[in-house]
């Protein structure tokens, strides 16, 4: 097993790396570690929170309902997904049990801390042009400080490597609204988002979210 959080140890896939990780203890509960997915050189990266139940059975990112629906979003905004790298703040699945169902559970402060070195590490190594935070605890895992969507979506952020941040609400924001209406605007407005990236991440001119 390799020392804890050693993104640096290329003898082994990330993926056997991330599930050997016991920086904090979410491993405990989890199936297994899910680490990234995406081209080694991609210009463009989207960061979550965490694994969701199916992810967490199936060791991939983004395959639950979010990705889902992630997936519709990205092809109405013209992104291409084999060019994407998919990635989460946290790598092991946090949960609750509700009768017979595990429920979701946002990471603590310090569990997003011991995953740093992995974000980190897949951000030198893909190097993309931009980063898309999807979610506020995404966001504060690339920031390194907290920031509401609503108020970042109207900055200009950078990330410590370079790369331009653009903040949008996380895919299961729009499925958890309590209105057609809502989710609605909640996915549209994750459309706008990804457009802007994509179109920052090709060079052109991305207009800034309203």
């Amino acid at each position: 097993m390799p020392p804890a959080g050693d993104f640096g140890k290329e003898d082994m896939p990330l993926k056997a790396r991330v599930d050997a990780c016991r920086r904090c203890g979410l491993w405990a509960n989890a199936t297994q570690g899910v680490a990234g997915r995406g081209p080694g050189r991609a210009r463009l990266m989207l960061v979550g929170e965490q694994p969701g139940d199916e992810e967490d059975l199936a060791g991939e990112p983004f395959v639950g309902p979010a990705g889902r629906l992630l997936a519709k979003a990205l092809d109405e905004a013209s992104v291409d997904p084999k060019r994407v790298y998919v990635t989460n703040a946290v790598k092991h699945f946090k949960w609750e049990p509700r009768g017979k169902r595990r429920i979701h559970k946002t990471p603590a402060q310090r569990e997003i801390e011991a995953c740093h070195v992995w974000l980190d590490g897949e951000i030198a190594k893909v190097r993309p042009r931009v980063l898309v935070a999807l979610g506020a605890t995404a966001l504060a895992a690339i920031m390194e400080r907290k920031l509401s969507i609503r108020d970042a979506r109207g900055q200009v952020l950078s990330h410590a490597s370079g790369a331009r941040v653009i903040a949008t609400y996380h895919p299961s924001a729009a499925l958890r609204a309590p209105t057609p209406e809502m989710r609605e605007q909640t996915y549209r407005t994750i459309v706008e988002d990804l457009r802007a990236a994509r179109e920052a991440a090709e060079g052109g001119p991305a207009q800034e979210p309203a």
